[in-house]
């Protein structure tokens, strides 16, 4: 189902989609850049996804319409080459909890931050021998 409404919110950097149904969803611009479909972020085939980290504060800066069928949208960090198809936005719209727990699952499980300038520090004890 298309949405008979796109807004990029000027102060905050998200995009809200309102349907003809009724149902309306805002997602942040970090949620949208970290799920981008582009080859950057989903790889070229199934096990090269690259996880996006350091991109909490993105914003999407704009949105242009790609033929009848998705959404190019602009971020502030400069990515564009996402094609957001309407199916897509959809399912990021309707699974947005799942889907952002389990991107912060992700995370935490790689050692990663959704902080650009948060960086893991290893801890060592000192009274233990030196490799």
């Amino acid at each position: 189902m298309l949405p008979n409404k796109v807004k990029v919110g000027k102060e905050d950097g998200s995009l809200t989609l309102e349907y003809p149904d009724g149902a309306c969803f805002t997602m942040s611009g970090e949620y949208l850049r970290v799920h981008s479909p582009s080859a950057e972020v989903k790889g070229h085939g199934p096990g090269q996804e690259v996880l996006q980290h350091g991109k909490q504060g993105i914003q999407v800066t704009g949105a242009a319409a790609s033929g009848n069928y998705a959404l190019t949208l602009t971020f502030s960090d400069g990515h564009n080459s996402g094609i957001f198809s309407w199916d897509y936005l959809r399912d990021l719209a309707q699974n947005h909890e799942q889907y952002w727990q389990h991107y912060l699952d992700k995370l935490t499980q790689s050692g990663k931050f959704r902080d650009a300038n948060t960086q893991p520090v290893k801890l060592m004890d000192p009274r233990s021998p030196k490799n």
